[in-house]
């Protein structure tokens, strides 16, 4: 039997290339559509409805977006994760490029730190918010730690905005580790010639900080900034571990997305004013993104 050539071989795999790609990424496309595209689409569709848990809802077209106008728990939520936003952001971009400044030096022992740091974002937040409920109690060790100095007890889990700091810093305190990782892998691609030209001309450690490192890791920064942004202002966990799910004292520090799950979930659930909030939600966050990624495009162009 006479064999095909190599060219004819090569011909009859060209010939299969177009659908050969479409095969592959179909199970990823289905679960994309399936699981993001759809809920996207079913969302944006609600929100001009009155739909409820049980009932199918009709067409009101804006009726939610001018209820939600009016709604004073709508703009108390706004007004949470807006400060959230504010608190936790720039925390979250320069305490994780200091440690990771920190844990870079190659020192015996400095594995062990990495990983300490590194921990909390492995951990399940349920366990960590409910670690922090125990030390921030009327009865827990911070607390305790306060009467034994002579001061009195702190009410972290009673008071409107402690409640709100509180669960800033567990966030803080969680997602450390994580952009301290995505630091040192841009760390690690700064030239140490930069550094060792600036320890030439007599720049000290801050100023070596400021005019080498902060300008060579400006996209990170704005990359973290974009991520911690808009995980911030889509925040629930910490806050409703911390403030219980009520939102604390007459609701006061609830978040928008704990009023999505209040308004949107049990058997009388509105979830078409759900809905319109979880749109809001989205538009706000992409917003966020957009101002960031401008004012890099700026800093860009004044550079």
């Amino acid at each position: 039997m006479a064999l095909s050539s190599p060219a004819r071989r090569g011909s009859r795999v060209r010939r299969q290339l177009p659908t050969s790609p479409w095969l592959f990424a179909a199970p990823g496309l289905l679960v994309t559509a399936a699981f993001v595209l759809y809920p996207f689409v079913s969302t944006v569709v609600n929100s001009f409805t009155d739909r409820r848990t049980l009932i199918p809802g009709h067409f009101v077209g804006l009726a939610n977006y001018r209820e939600m106008l009016h709604d004073d728990q709508f703009w108390v939520a706004l007004r949470n994760s807006t400060l959230y936003v504010v608190g936790v952001v720039p925390a979250l971009v320069i305490l994780p490029l200091l440690l990771a400044l920190l844990v870079q030096k190659h020192i015996p022992g400095i594995a062990f730190f990495r990983s300490a740091f590194y921990t909390p974002v492995v951990a399940s937040i349920v366990v960590v918010g409910l670690i922090w409920v125990w030390l921030l109690d009327d009865r827990g060790l911070i607390n305790s730690l306060l009467e034994t100095l002579g001061a009195g007890p702190v009410g972290f889990l009673s008071d409107q905005w402690l409640i709100l700091l509180s669960a800033m810093a567990v966030t803080v305190w969680k997602g450390l580790g994580y952009y301290m990782i995505v630091y040192l892998a841009a760390l690690a691609n700064v030239p140490r010639e930069l550094h060792e030209a600036a320890a030439v001309d007599g720049a000290g450690a801050v100023r070596r900080f400021l005019s080498v490192t902060v300008p060579a890791l400006r996209s990170t920064m704005v990359l973290v900034a974009a991520l911690s942004s808009v995980s911030a202002f889509k925040v629930f966990s910490e806050v409703y571990l911390i403030a219980n799910p009520t939102g604390g004292p007459g609701g006061e520090d609830t978040t928008l997305v704990m009023l999505v799950q209040r308004t949107g979930t049990g058997l009388t659930g509105r979830v078409g004013y759900a809905s319109a909030i979880s749109v809001v939600v989205f538009l706000i966050t992409v917003v966020l993104m957009l101002l960031v990624l401008r004012a890099d495009r700026k800093d860009e162009a004044q550079a």
